[in-house]
């Protein structure tokens, strides 16, 4: 009876080693090698995991980044000191440029834009746009219906009063979430210090503009023409101002026949004043 138990107990025990020791091969000869660097790039990053420097998480961009793969100034979140820590870790120069917020280009409130129709559906940008295009004379402009608060992973977008979105630019990370979900291209990333700007997105005539919104861009050119740095643009029927070499001396501003560009220098040197 003895021998009869045994003899299986001894062949298990020969094929657990046979097993065993296989894994260990295995183990040994598809080991897949981490670069000691990975984790301290990852302690180095923010932990956001908001995947605004275009990888899926935080554990990717450390990846990437330790294969020379990604930019040393990748993560928006972390920003300039981030981007210092990463470069002590790979040994390279941390190139810090400007900081970036994100702003809706649209100034299209309740006050100053006329709807075309009552929207009852699901209060979601999406599923208004595949369903009507929204309730709004301008197919341009922002909905209001708050997909891109939902998806700002740091509450620094909301919907107002107004009914169009606001930007909160100390809580803005620049990590393109709201850009993404937005299915008007509302939102665009500007330079955080530059306080003028055309709150305008439509490509609309200005006879269409000015049926739809009293503070559209009409393209009258009135800014392209009296800019003294030549630094707005005029393309499918609407201004852009060149944020880098525009000096904000504001003659568009005043300019502007339906006051679609807009200073907020006052409101800027304040909050520097009180910081």
């Amino acid at each position: 009876m003895t021998g009869e138990l045994l003899t299986p107990v001894f062949w298990l025990g020969i094929l657990g080693l046979l097993f065993g020791g296989g894994l260990a091969y295995a183990s040994k000869v598809f080991a897949v090698e981490v670069d000691p660097k990975v984790p301290l790039l990852k302690d180095a990053l923010p932990g956001a995991n908001c995947g605004g420097c275009g990888y899926p998480g935080c554990d990717a961009f450390a990846v990437a980044l330790a294969a020379g793969e990604a930019p040393v100034n990748g993560c928006p979140v972390g920003g300039s000191e981030t981007a210092e820590k990463i470069a002590d870790i790979l040994g390279a120069a941390a190139e810090t440029g400007e900081r970036m917020i994100a702003r809706v280009i649209c100034n299209g409130t309740f006050e100053n834009a006329k709807d075309r129709s009552n929207y009852y559906g699901v209060m979601d940008c999406r599923e208004a746009n595949i369903a009507s295009g929204g309730n709004k004379g301008c197919q341009y402009g922002c909905m209001g219906l708050g997909t891109c608060e939902r998806v700002c992973p740091f509450d620094a977008i909301h919907i107002k009063e107004s009914g169009v979105a606001v930007v909160e630019p100390d809580k803005c990370t620049a990590c393109g979430k709201c850009i993404d979900a937005c299915p008007k291209m509302v939102i665009a990333l500007v330079p955080a210090s530059k306080g003028v700007h055309i709150d305008c997105n439509s490509k609309d005539k200005g006879k269409d503009v000015k049926a739809s919104c009293s503070v559209g861009c009409i393209g009258c050119q009135i800014c392209v023409k009296n800019c003294p740095e030549k630094t707005i643009s005029f393309a499918n029927n609407l201004a852009k101002i060149e944020y880098e070499g525009c000096t904000e001396c504001q003659v568009c501003v005043q300019k502007c026949p339906t006051k679609a560009i807009n200073s907020q220098l006052e409101k800027l040197k304040e909050e520097k004043q009180a910081q």
